[in-house]
C-alpha cells in the first residue's frame, strides 16, 4: 500500500512576506503611515516627507530619530522583528500593554518583498551612516555611507509593486492615491503635533508644519493649520475625565458641518483610528443639531490605559477594541452635547463669511453717482445717495419692513423709549446693543429681523429662530413628564432573528425611557406591547429592524430618536412665529433675548444658521470705507 502524497506545503519566506505586504500595503498612503509612525516610535521631532506618481516611483521619508546601527539593519527588515516590545520578568509578551505605534515588525518586510527599499541610518555616536538594500525580498548586507545630520533614518521606496505587477492594477489614479497619502500625514500630524511634518514632491511641498507644544494650544494649532483657520475659529474644547479615561478634543458647532463624515479624526492613546463606535457616537451626539444628511467636524483625543483597549486587531491598525465601549461611548456623547450646550446661541463665523462672500461676488454694476474719490478708499463726505428724500422711491423701502416703533414702545420695559432716530435713549434703559444679539431695529420683508449691536448687525430669520425656541422647550417638557405611551390592545410580534433580537433586549430599559416597551417572545422574536403615543401609527415591526441595525453599527438606537426628533421638529414647525408675520419692537426684541437664552438657537433642528452677524468692519470694506 503506497503512501498518500504530502499535499501540505511550507510557503517560502519571500511568498509568506509578500502574503503578509498585501494585509499591511494596501496603497502607497500604506507606506507612508506604517514608515511615518517607525519614525514617530523613534523619537523623531521632524518628519519630512516626498514622493512621486502618486508614490509609484517614489517614496522618501526621512527624520531625526534614534538611527540604527550597522547591526540592527539587518534585524529591521526581518518579519516580526521589532525594537517595540520586550518580554517581561516571566518572559511573557504582552499585547495588551502597547505604548507604540507599531509593534508587529511586518512593515519594512513587507515593503520590502514588493518593492526595492533603501534604508540609510545613523546614530548620533556613529562615524557614518550605513546604507541596507532590499528588493522583491533580497537583502544585500549593509554598507557605509556618508551622514546626512546628527542622527536619524531616511527610508527610500522606489517602484512600489513591481515584484508583484497584478497589484499595481488595483492602484488609483494619481491624483487619487496623492489624496490619500495627504489625508494619512494629515490625520498622524494631527495625533502627534510636536512634531514637525513636511509633505510634497520635487515640485511643491503640499503641507509644511512646525511643531507645537503638545497641549490644547498646541494641538488647536495644529489642527488650525490642516483644516483652516474656520475651524479654530468655530469649534469648541473638549475636556473631560472619567473612569481613568480621558476625552480632549475640539468640536465644530453645528453650523459647521459638512457634507459627509470624512472630516471627523479620532484618535485613542495618540493612534488615528475608524472606529463605527466612534463615529456613532459622535454621530448620536450631534443628531438633535443637524439634518441626517449632515455631518460634524470634530478632531477627538481618547486616551485611556494600554490595557483597556486592544490595537491588536487588525493588521493595518487601524481599527481598536475597548474593554468598555459603552464607557467610551457615553463620555464621548455626554461630553460633546455638555460643550455644545456652552456654546449656547453661537453660530459659526462662515455663515458672516459666506454672506459677505455672495455680497461681494453678487453686487450689481449699476454706476455710481456722487464724488468718488478712489485716493481716499471710498465716497466724499459729502456725497448723497440718489434717492436720498425721494418721496417717489419711499414706498419701496416702507412696503416691505417694519420700523421699530417711534412711539416710545418698550424694548424690554416702559422705561425703554425710543428718540426719532430709532436709537435708545441713553439714561432710560439698558442700552441692548450691548446683548450679544443687539436691539432690534427693523424687520424686512415681514420675515427677518435686523438687530444692531456694538459693533455690526444681525440678521436673524424669524421661523427658523424660533422653531428652535419651540423645540427646545418641547424636549424640556418631555424630560419633564416623559414620554406618554399608548398601550396596543394586542402585542406585536417582530421577529427580528436571534442575534438582532438580543441586541434589542439589551436596550430595553432605553427604549422603554421613550415610551416602547417590549419584552422576549422565544427564540428571535420580540414583543411590543406600548408604542410612544407622541408618534402615532407607526411601522413597528420596521423599527425594530432599524434599531438592531443602529445598535450593531453605533450601539445607540438612533432610529427611535431620530423619529421623536422628526414628529417634534415637525410641530414645532408648525407652531413657530410664520415667514409673512409682522412683528412690532418688543416682540422682536423678545425673540432676541430668549435666542440668548436658549442653547442652541444658533441653528435651527436642521443645523442651518438662524442667523447672520456682519462685523461693521466687513460693512465698511464692502464700501469701500476701509
Amino acid at each position: 500500500m503506497s503512501a498518500l502524497p504530502i499535499t501540505i506545503r511550507r510557503l517560502p519566506n519571500e511568498t509568506v512576506n509578500r502574503i503578509a505586504a498585501g494585509e499591511v500595503i494596501e496603497r502607497p498612503a500604506s507606506v507612508i503611515k506604517e514608515l511615518v509612525e517607525n519614525a514617530i516610535d523613534a523619537s523623531a521631532t521632524q518628519v519630512d516627507i516626498r514622493y512621486e506618481d502618486g508614490g509609484r516611483t517614489l517614496i522618501s521619508i526621512t527624520d531625526d530619530g534614534r538611527g540604527m546601527s550597522s547591526e540592527e539593519l539587518p534585524i529591521a527588515v526581518e518579519r516580526h522583528a521589532t525594537s517595540k516590545l520586550s518580554p517581561n520578568s516571566q518572559g511573557d509578551w504582552d499585547l495588551l500593554n502597547i505604548s507604540t505605534m507599531g509593534f508587529r515588525g511586518e512593515a519594512l518586510p513587507s515593503i520590502g518583498s514588493v518593492a526595492r527599499l533603501s534604508l540609510l541610518s545613523q546614530t548620533v555616536d556613529s562615524d557614518s551612516a550605513w546604507d541596507l538594500r532590499v528588493e522583491g525580498g533580497k537583502v544585500m548586507p549593509p554598507k557605509p555611507a556618508a551622514r546626512f545630520g546628527l542622527h536619524g533614518t531616511r527610508v527610500e521606496v522606489r517602484d512600489l509593486f513591481y515584484a508583484t505587477p497584478a497589484r499595481l492594477k488595483f492602484l488609483k489614479s494619481e491624483r487619487s492615491e496623492a489624496m490619500a497619502i495627504s489625508d494619512t500625514v494629515k490625520r498622524l500630524a494631527m495625533a502627534n503635533p510636536h512634531v514637525g511634518m513636511t509633505l510634497g514632491s520635487t515640485s511643491r511641498v503640499s503641507l509644511k508644519l512646525a511643531g507645537q507644544s503638545d497641549d490644547m494650544d498646541g494641538r488647536l494649532a495644529r489642527l488650525a493649520g490642516i483644516l483652516g483657520e474656520d475651524f479654530s475659529a468655530n469649534a469648541v474644547p473638549i475636556n473631560q475625565i472619567r473612569e481613568d479615561i480621558a476625552l480632549t478634543g475640539f468640536a465644530g458647532l453645528p453650523t459647521f458641518s459638512r457634507g459627509n463624515s470624512q472630516h471627523q479624526y479620532l484618535f485613542v492613546n495618540g493612534r488615528p483610528v475608524r472606529d463605527k463606535l466612534l463615529h456613532g457616537a459622535v454621530r448620536g451626539a450631534y443628531q438633535d443639531y443637524l439634518a441626517r444628511d449632515r455631518h460634524a467636524v470634530v478632531a477627538l483625543y481618547v486616551d485611556l490605559p494600554q490595557d483597556h483597549v486592544d490595537v491588536n486587531v487588525h493588521p493595518a491598525k487601524s481599527e481598536v477594541r475597548f474593554r468598555n465601549p459603552g464607557l467610551v461611548r457615553g463620555l464621548i456623547v455626554k461630553s460633546l452635547r455638555h460643550a455644545l450646550q456652552e456654546a449656547g446661541h453661537r453660530a459659526s463665523t462662515t455663515v458672516s463669511d459666506y454672506a459677505l462672500g455672495r455680497i461681494q461676488t453678487g453686487q450689481s454694476h449699476m454706476p455710481l453717482q456722487g464724488n468718488y474719490s478712489p485716493q481716499r478708499g471710498g465716497y466724499a463726505p459729502n456725497y448723497q445717495p440718489p434717492y436720498r428724500n425721494d418721496p417717489a422711491l419711499q414706498p419701496l423701502v416702507d412696503g416691505f419692513s417694519a420700523k421699530v416703533e417711534e412711539s416710545g414702545e418698550a424694548f424690554d420695559g416702559p422705561s425703554q423709549a425710543y428718540n426719532p432716530q430709532g436709537y435708545p435713549v441713553q439714561g432710560q434703559g439698558e442700552d441692548l446693543t450691548a446683548k450679544p444679539l443687539g436691539a432690534a431695529r427693523a424687520q424686512l420683508h415681514e420675515t427677518y429681523v435686523v438687530a444692531q449691536t456694538l459693533d455690526g448687525i444681525v440678521i436673524v430669520d424669524q421661523h427658523a429662530a424660533h422653531e428652535r425656541l419651540v423645540y427646545e422647550r418641547m424636549k424640556d417638557a418631555m424630560r419633564g413628564k416623559g414620554v406618554e405611551r399608548q398601550a396596543l390592545l394586542i402585542p406585536d410580534i417582530v421577529e427580528l432573528g436571534e442575534t438582532d433580537a438580543a441586541r434589542i433586549l439589551e436596550r430595553a430599559d432605553e427604549l422603554a425611557e421613550m415610551g416602547l416597551n417590549i419584552e422576549p417572545f422565544g427564540t428571535g422574536a420580540v414583543a411590543v406591547r406600548e408604542t410612544p403615543a407622541l408618534l402615532g401609527e407607526m411601522d413597528v415591526q420596521g423599527l425594530l429592524r432599524d434599531l438592531a441595525d443602529d445598535i450593531s453599527e453605533y450601539d445607540e438606537a438612533l432610529s427611535l430618536k431620530e423619529k421623536f426628533e422628526h414628529v417634534c421638529g415637525t410641530m414645532a414647525c408648525h407652531g413657530s412665529v410664520r415667514a409673512g408675520r409682522r412683528l412690532n419692537g418688543s416682540e422682536m426684541n423678545s425673540l432676541l433675548r430668549q435666542m440668548e437664552a436658549t442653547p442652541h438657537s444658533g441653528q435651527c433642528n436642521h443645523g442651518r444658521p438662524t442667523y447672520v452677524e456682519l462685523k461693521l468692519a466687513d460693512i465698511e470694506r464692502l464700501f469701500g470705507r476701509r
